[in-house]
């Protein structure tokens, strides 16, 4: 019998494509089997990272801090899943480089502050930097500052603290251009420098309460009577130059805690801390805080203002074994980890209502086109206890006894110091609008 070829050829060209077909098939069921397995553990890696950005601000370890402490809502997306990055959530890593200028190269540093020339015999607080942890974050550079500042005029807004940040800024910027004192008040506590070549402007406003206050004190602090604070009256030192400012940092804090009678509507509401013989009601000073920072931001979110707003939280002090009025020091040589400090009471005290009212205000400017945003060095500046200027607070302090009781500062930071980072944070939001 004569077999036929074509037919023989057909019939092997069919069990061929029937074998590929089963192998495919096969081959599916087996890849996509497995793809549960392959994606489960990113997956379950967002959703950890996602419930830990919930963690509420009122914890006292630093650890407990909220990476993003305005998320508190479900349906709200964390900086990260933005696709920005978070410059406060970080750690302090070595810096061989150094400070970008030291108290020799830069004669703007405040005595209180240069703690080097007063005789802190350490040096290696001076060698680290900031790092955030989903991102790089270039040092501060005051060419390109500079460059970029053309024009413009700069304002710090605040207490003492605005003064130490504002020397920090002028520093930094004298490695380009020497900055030329153009105003100071009475008492040298508001100043404005002019840069002649970049026709930029900065300047430091004395407000502490940012709202009227009369203050009944001398110069090392001590108060003969209550402040005064007229919590619906903002202090006009600020409000009648803010539209000419293109960018702002301002804040408040700790001055609250000073005993105040408190007035509003020309009445008196009550006060914190006063004498029992004024008869008048405690209202303790978180009452007057919140008022203040809501008055506050309510002007700025309604001011129409063109510029970038940045509102700053309250700086810790790192006081131990006492406080500044009872003995406390500040000795420590180096940067601590996450873990190993607490948040002190009064911080989170103010600590919570700033972020609780800039969360109301951010919500209301971003809807009337108002650039504010939160500079909360608060993470970052808790690990550097050993940035503050102790006992050097004053020249050679132990010169002529080295057991001498003197009066420290843990609250203000040593120039050069760890506040220098926070030009580092501040360069990258105005970069990035």
């Amino acid at each position: 019998m004569r077999i036929d070829s074509s037919f023989n050829h057909k019939n092997y060209l069919i069990k061929l494509l029937l074998t590929l077909f089963f192998s495919l098939i096969a081959f599916r069921l087996l890849f996509f089997h497995s793809l549960p397995t392959l994606f489960d553990s990113p997956l379950t890696d967002k959703t950890t990272v996602s419930s830990e950005l919930q963690i509420p601000p009122q914890k006292s370890s630093l650890s407990e801090l909220p990476l993003d402490p305005l998320q508190n809502e479900e349906d709200e997306a964390s900086p990260t899943d933005m696709g920005k990055c978070d410059y406060f959530n970080g750690d302090w890593v070595p810096n061989p480089l150094g400070p970008i200028y030291t108290n020799e190269t830069c004669d703007l540093i405040e005595s209180h502050q240069n703690c080097l020339k007063n005789g802190r015999p350490d040096r290696e607080f001076l060698y680290w930097k900031w790092a955030p942890r989903d991102c790089e974050l270039p040092i501060f550079d005051p060419l390109r500052f500079l460059n970029m500042m053309r024009g413009k005029v700069w304002a710090l807004i605040g207490d003492s603290i605005s003064r130490n940040h504002v020397q920090s800024l002028l520093c930094s910027l004298s490695k380009v251009e020497k900055a030329v004192l153009v105003y100071h008040d009475e008492g040298y506590k508001s100043k404005s420098w002019h840069f002649p070549s970049y026709n930029f402007s900065m300047s430091v406003i004395w407000s502490p309460f940012l709202v009227e206050a009369a203050i009944f004190e001398d110069i090392n602090g001590v108060s003969s009577s209550e402040v005064e604070l007229y919590l619906d009256k903002l202090d006009r030192k600020w409000t009648d130059q803010y539209l000419s400012f293109d960018y702002i940092i301002i804040s408040t804090g700790k001055w609250f805690v000073k005993s105040a009678i408190y007035h509003e509507a020309d009445t008196i509401l009550g006060c914190h801390g006063c004498s029992e013989n004024k008869n008048l009601t405690e209202l303790g000073f978180d009452f007057a805080y919140r008022k203040t920072l809501k008055n506050v931001l309510n002007f700025i979110v309604s001011s129409n203002h063109k510029g970038l707003i940045l509102f700053r939280t309250s700086t810790p002090d790192h006081f131990e074994n006492g406080e500044w009025f009872s003995g406390g020091t500040c000795n420590r040589t180096a940067p601590i980890k996450e873990g190993e400090v607490e948040i002190k009471d009064l911080l989170r005290i103010l600590r919570e209502i700033e972020l609780e009212e800039f969360k109301k205000a951010a919500s209301k400017a971003s809807k009337k086109g108002v650039n504010l945003k939160l500079a909360d060095f608060v993470p970052l500046s808790l690990l550097r206890p050993d940035g503050h200027p102790g006992p050097y607070r004053q020249f050679q302090p132990f010169a002529k006894d080295n057991t001498a009781k003197v009066q420290t500062d843990c609250l203000h930071w040593c120039l050069p110091g760890p506040i220098d980072s926070w030009n580092d944070i501040i360069m990258e939001m105005v970069v990035n609008g």
